[in-house]
C-alpha cells in the first residue's frame, strides 16, 4: 500500500509565549532576549500608558513627537516579538533544502551564543531608547532641590544628582543621545572610509599613494588628542553642538575602514566580473558603487559593529573632559562628568552610567565577534 507523508507534530501551545518556546528547545540566549523585550514592553505599558494623553498632547505647547514615536515603536516591537516567537515554533526546513544567503548567515550567526546574547543586549538598549518617553518616570531636566543626593531607593531607582534630577530618567534619555552618536558617527565614518578605500584600491597609482599617505598621517596621531584639538578649536569659536560632535567623531574614524576596503578592492578588481564590466564600457563609478563595494561590505559591517562601542566610549571621554555634548543635554558621559566631584559622597551618580557604558561596549564587541565568525568562512567552524 502507498504510504502517505506524516504531518509534522503539533507545536506546544506554551511555545507561543515569548521566550518560553525557545527555552523549551534549549535556546537560552534567544529565550532571555525575547523575555527581556517582553518585560520592557510591559514596563512601558504600565508606566507610560496611564499618562499617554498628557504625553501625546502636552498642554504647555511642548513637542509631542517623541511620545508618538515611542507609541509606534511599542507596537512595532510587540509585532516583532510576536513574529519571532511564531517563527521559532515552525518546523525546521529539510536538511537538503537550499538556503538563501541571508538564511545561511542567520544560521551561522545563531551558532555563536555570545554574539546572539550581545545582539539581544544591544536590542534591549535600542528599544529602551525608543520607549524612553513611556518608561522614564520624570523629566530628565526637572530640578528638585529638596531631593538632592538621594541614594537609590523606591521612586528614585538610580538616585538623584546634585540638582535633584532623577538619574534613571537622565540615563534613559542619555542612552538615546549616546547610541545615536555611536550609530550616526560610525555610519558616517564607514561610508567615507569605504568610498576612499574603494577609489584608492580601484585606481591605484598616485591616487592610492596619496590616500594611504593621508591615512598613515592621521593614524600616526592619537585619536583622542586629535579630537581634543578639533573640538577645542570649534568650542573657542562658539560652535559646540551635538551635530558637531557627531561630525567630528565620524571624520576622525574612517581610516581603518578605508584600509580594509582597499585591501578587498585590490583583490576584487582582478576578478572576471569586474573585467567584464570594464570590457562592456561601464563607467568606473558604477563599477565601484554597483559591483565592487557590495562584495566588499562584509568586513565593513563587522568593523562598524565593533566601532560603535568604541565611539560611545570616545564620546563619553570627551564629555568627561567637558568637551562633549553641551548641557543640559544628558549623555552617559556628561552624567559621569557631573558626578565626578561627588565620587566620595554620592558615588551612584557615576556608577550607573559607567556600568551602562561598559555594558554597551561589551555588547557591541560580542555582536561584532559573532558577525565576524558568521561572515568569514574561515572562522565558521570555530564558533
Amino acid at each position: 500500500m502507498p504510504t502517505t507523508p506524516s504531518s509534522p507534530p503539533a507545536a506546544n501551545p506554551l511555545g507561543y509565549i515569548p521566550g518560553l518556546g525557545h527555552l523549551l528547545r534549549g535556546d537560552w540566549p534567544n529565550a532571555i532576549g525575547l523575555t527581556g523585550q517582553l518585560l520592557i514592553l510591559i514596563w512601558a505599558a504600565v508606566a507610560g500608558f496611564p499618562r499617554l494623553g498628557a504625553l501625546l498632547f502636552p498642554e504647555q505647547g511642548g513637542s509631542g513627537l517623541h511620545p508618538w514615536i515611542a507609541l509606534v515603536s511599542w507596537f512595532g516591537v510587540l509585532g516583532l516579538v510576536g513574529y519571532t516567537t511564531w517563527a521559532g515554533q515552525q518546523p525546521p526546513p529539510p536538511k537538503d533544502a537550499v538556503r538563501s544567503p541571508t538564511a545561511e548567515l542567520i544560521k551561522q550567526f545563531q551558532r555563536n551564543r555570545a554574539g546572539v546574547f550581545g545582539l539581544h543586549i544591544v536590542s534591549w538598549m535600542i528599544v529602551l531608547a525608543l520607549l524612553t518617553p513611556l518608561v522614564a518616570p520624570f523629566d530628565p531636566d526637572a530640578i528638585a532641590a529638596g531631593d538632592r543626593y538621594m541614594p537609590p531607593q523606591p521612586g528614585y531607582w538610580m538616585g538623584t544628582d546634585d540638582y535633584g534630577r532623577d538619574l534613571l530618567s537622565r540615563s534613559l534619555y542619555g542612552a538615546r543621545i549616546s547610541l545615536s552618536i555611536g550609530f550616526i558617527a560610525v555610519g558616517l565614518s564607514a561610508t567615507l572610509g569605504a568610498l576612499i578605500g574603494a577609489v584608492a584600491g580601484y585606481f591605484g597609482g598616485w591616487v592610492d599613494r596619496a590616500s594611504m599617505w593621508l591615512v598613515d598621517l592621521l593614524l600616526a596621531l592619537p585619536r583622542l588628542v586629535l579630537l581634543l584639538a578639533i573640538v577645542g578649536l570649534f568650542r573657542s569659536a562658539g560652535a559646540q553642538s551635538l551635530f558637531l560632535i557627531v561630525v567630528i567623531l565620524g571624520l576622525t574614524g574612517w581610516m581603518g575602514v578605508s584600509r580594509i576596503v582597499r585591501a578587498q578592492v585590490l583583490t576584487l578588481k582582478e576578478q572576471d566580473f569586474v573585467q567584464a564590466c570594464r570590457a562592456m564600457g561601464i563607467p568606473d563609478s558604477r563599477i565601484i558603487l554597483g559591483h565592487i563595494l557590495p562584495n566588499a561590505m562584509a568586513p565593513v559591517i563587522v568593523n562598524a559593529s565593533l566601532a560603535i562601542g568604541g565611539t560611545i566610549l570616545t564620546e563619553a571621554s570627551l564629555s568627561f573632559l567637558g568637551l562633549g555634548v553641551p548641557p543640559p543635554t544628558a549623555t552617559w558621559g556628561s552624567i559621569i562628568n557631573d558626578g565626578r566631584e561627588f565620587m566620595r559622597t554620592a558615588p551612584w551618580i557615576t556608577i550607573g552610567p559607567g556600568l551602562l557604558i561598559v555594558l554597551a561596549v561589551m555588547s557591541f564587541n560580542l555582536l561584532g565577534d559573532g558577525l565576524r565568525d558568521a561572515l568569514d568562512p574561515k572562522l565558521r567552524g570555530r564558533a
